[in-house]
């Protein structure tokens, strides 16, 4: 398998195919989550760097419980425009994440089709 970057141009394909350890060899971290919003992926960095635990995160709500600072227009909005109009959506922003942590500053990528599994958020930290 190539290398994967997180500004490769099929990421969100890309994710959708990887094992588990796979995504957990990654360096950035992963957040895949169904329509609801519940979260269905969560990898080892994230879960690191976070210091949320795989256990507690799985089958939760990621804007209400998991992340509730990516509750707002810039990230769940557009997930949830992407959903109810069958759109596909692949954004990069900068964000500062402020759950649990001082202010970060990080890249997130936002993922989203109707050929996906799962809508995913990807975090670049510097």
């Amino acid at each position: 398998m190539n290398q994967i970057t997180f500004d490769m141009l099929s990421l969100g394909q890309t994710l959708d195919k990887l094992t588990n350890d796979q995504l957990n060899s990654l360096d950035f971290g992963v957040i895949g989550f169904d329509n609801e919003g519940m979260v269905k992926v969560y990898n080892a960095y994230e879960s690191k760097v976070a210091g949320l635990s795989l256990e507690s995160v799985i089958d939760s709500d990621l804007f209400n419980s998991v992340a509730p600072c990516m509750n707002n227009f810039m990230v769940a909005q557009k997930f949830e425009d992407a959903v109810d109009t069958s759109s596909e959506l692949d954004e990069i922003m900068d964000y500062v994440l402020t759950l649990k942590m001082k202010p970060t500053r990080v890249k997130l990528r936002l993922l989203s089709s109707p050929q996906f599994s799962y809508s995913y958020v990807v975090i670049l930290r510097s």
